[in-house]
């Protein structure tokens, strides 16, 4: 650790205190200015670290390094002539170009954040379906927008491949031959149709990223053009529609004269009404054929005609529609979509992706609830692991948020511009796992990619790696960690060549290791290697006196999920909460809370106890007898006969009310009367 001193404490001396001190290999053992009021003397003071008027003293102290910002020839001439032996001075000129390094260094990291929050904005504002998978054709983002039109749950789709999501996704195709498909029909199987435009991703270097497709929905607008047979009594209410449309439209007569154009029209071809109204359809055209007039001709729709409009010859894709009336032809309806928009649109987004990509740890200490003692050890000792370099494992029952402090480790460590991957090793098959943590080569196994796959490990090189559930790994996965842990190394499937890798490990387990261990489940040198840095995360029923700080913060993120203003928790649903053990800690807390929101009127505002399922307290648990070993059945048969009483317990309850019943059971009607017929009940007790 080579030690070192800073004389002159101004703006400069503390950017370069700033540098240093996060540095390993450096030791700043004093920070020196005349001006005790000096900022580097502020923020020394601050961190523990000497502060002093007269540096001269200090030149009987070991120094390996001299650090002079002051500026002054004379000081410069004295520190050489005082100075250590063996200690190296940096004049003011070179502490100058330091420290402006330095302050350049924040600049762009806070420019960086910035950008990464605005493309961010842009992809999930848009009324415009996006999907972006990655080269190998899985899902990396979707928008909110195309949730919707595919009628998906965007959560839980990313990550799965296009075509399990959307069978007829084009992606694939893009993504081989690399050639971008303007405005695409297609029918999705709840009846939507869109226009879709399906763009490579490509870097300046010609790597293929992935692909993205944006879409828009065209369904209502088609058939309103097609199945109007009024115009005269539709018009107020098509034109207040294509008015609020940021689609580009425009209508003709039956005779190919303009009659409409919105104002989106307008921003995008440059022509205004004066331009286009009462004037032939052709009067918008720079380069291509009127589509309006082929309507009007075949008195068929046309989608997808490619063509130029305006002055500025903007290239644009058009889909047009006629406009019948009790079989009369009236016009018809053209909208037009601008292809330059799309692709400066694809440009901002794979520039926004690749800066994304380095932010994929979302929760740091601060979204971590927890006033207990036990939850104050657990997360002071998680700031100390993020500082080191050492392996971390989390321990604590499954919904005590190990993954929550694995986020804010790397997020609070020197990695967190880095990479963040995380792996359920439960997850993930076994046949599978090797392979997608270590990667493997070109024809190790009958399918392998060509050119073969870079590992997990591989992607969060110089990032941090979470493994949960790792009590779940096979014996060969886990020799295969141990290396990993040991050289820092790791040898793809079916290769020989090792490739040096550096990344944090932070491992998470609910399961006792040391009883895997002694059962022969789990390699004692791996345990070791991981238990370097264990935290314990303590369960729910530990730290009772976070109930209520929880609940409001999980209350908060309910209200956006839902759409809801809950206020919090009435005492005598705290009271509840207070009194019951949590088997399933945070994560159940969670979901009795929406539970409970779910079946809360529109007007309430707080949760009270007649709105929360039945919570047990160990108090009102009648003491279960102990089955012998003669009375255990089959595991199936028990669980049927449990439920069956279960469900006859709550007919009872409720006086044989079935929806009342359902509703405590958390199951739906129908599902009750199936079991009810299952397990031979008497669907009219207590009636």
């Amino acid at each position: 650790m080579k030690k070192v001193m800073i004389i002159g404490a101004d703006s400069r001396g503390m950017s370069l205190l700033k540098l240093l001190h996060g540095a390993s290999g450096f030791d700043v053992v004093a920070v020196v200015d005349v001006d005790e009021q000096a900022p580097g003397v502020q923020l020394a003071q601050k961190w523990g670290i000497a502060a002093a008027s007269d540096w001269r003293p200090w030149m009987a102290e070991p120094l390996d390094l001299i650090i002079e910002t002051t500026g002054r020839a004379d000081v410069l001439e004295e520190i050489r002539r005082l100075a250590p032996e063996g200690a190296n001075i940096v004049p003011s000129a070179v502490a100058q170009m330091m420290a402006e390094l330095v302050e350049e260094k924040e600049a762009l990291i806070a420019k960086l954040k910035s950008e990464a929050a605005r493309r961010a904005l842009i992809f999930h504002s848009s009324h415009d379906g996006m999907i972006v998978v990655d080269e190998y054709g899985y899902i990396t983002d979707m928008n909110q927008s195309a949730a919707e039109l595919l009628e998906v749950d965007k959560d839980k789709v990313i990550g799965k491949h296009i075509l399990t999501v959307l069978p007829s996704s084009g992606l694939p195709r893009v993504l081989e031959t690399r050639q971008t498909e303007f405005h695409q029909e297609v029918e999705l199987a709840n009846g939507k149709k869109l226009i879709t435009t399906r763009i490579p991703i490509i870097d300046d270097n010609g790597k293929l990223f992935g692909a993205l497709a944006v879409f828009k929905d065209i369904t209502e607008l088609v058939a309103l053009a097609e199945e109007i047979t009024d115009l005269k009594e539709v018009r107020m209410m098509l034109e207040a529609i294509i008015y609020s449309s940021e689609e580009a439209i425009s209508v003709v007569d039956e005779n190919g004269n303009g009659i409409l154009i919105n104002p989106a029209y307008t921003r995008l071809t440059g022509l205004t009404e004066e331009d286009v109204i009462g004037k032939p359809a052709t009067a918008d055209i720079a380069e291509g054929e009127s589509m309006h007039m082929q309507v009007l001709k075949t008195r068929r729709p046309v989608r997808g005609a490619r063509m130029k409009v305006g002055p500025k010859n903007r290239d644009v894709i058009v889909n047009v529609a006629p406009i019948i009336v009790d079989g009369v032809l009236k016009g018809s309806v053209g909208v037009i979509h601008d292809v330059s928009e799309i692709q400066r649109l694809t440009t901002e987004l794979n520039r926004a992706r690749q800066i994304i990509r380095t932010l994929e740890a979302k929760y740091s200490f601060a979204d971590i609830v927890g006033e207990s003692e036990e939850m104050k050890v657990a997360i002071e000792q998680a700031k100390l692991a993020a500082k080191t370099p050492a392996t971390i494992l989390l321990r604590g029952e499954s919904g005590t948020g190990k993954e929550l402090f694995a986020h804010a480790i790397h997020n609070a460590s020197d990695r967190k511009y880095n990479k963040f991957i995380r792996v359920n090793c439960a997850a993930i098959p076994e046949t599978l796992l090797e392979s997608e943590l270590f990667g493997y080569e070109e024809g190790a196994f009958s399918g392998a990619r060509r050119g073969g796959k870079r590992g997990l490990f591989e992607e969060a090189n110089n990032g941090s790696i979470f493994l949960d559930e790792i009590g779940e790994l096979s014996a060969s996965t886990q020799a295969k960690l141990l290396r990993v842990l040991q050289e820092r190394e790791i040898v793809r499937v079916g290769g020989t060549k090792p490739i040096p890798i550096n990344v944090r490990v932070i491992a998470a387990t609910n399961v006792n290791l040391e009883k895997a261990i002694a059962e022969g489940a789990f390699r004692e040198d791996l345990y070791y290697r991981l238990n370097r840095m264990p935290i314990y995360i303590p369960p729910l029923r530990a730290r009772k006196e976070d109930i209520p700080a929880l609940c409001r913060r999980l209350i908060q993120k309910l209200n956006q999920d839902y759409g809801r203003n809950v206020e919090g928790v009435t005492d005598e649903a705290m009271a509840k909460f207070l009194a019951y053990d949590w088997p399933g800690n945070v994560r159940e807390l969670e979901n009795v809370l929406g539970r409970a929101m779910i079946f809360m009127k529109f007007h309430e505002v707080m949760i009270d106890a007649t709105h929360l399922p039945p919570l047990a307290s160990p108090s009102s648990v009648p003491a279960h007898r102990v089955e012998t070993e003669e009375e255990i059945r089959p595991l199936e048969e028990m669980v049927s006969r449990y439920e069956a009483s279960l469900i006859e317990q709550a007919l009872r309850r409720h006086r044989g009310n079935k929806t009342a019943a359902a509703r405590a059971l958390g199951i739906s009607v129908r599902n009750l009367y199936y079991k009810l017929e299952k397990y031979g009940l008497d669907k009219n007790i207590m009636q």
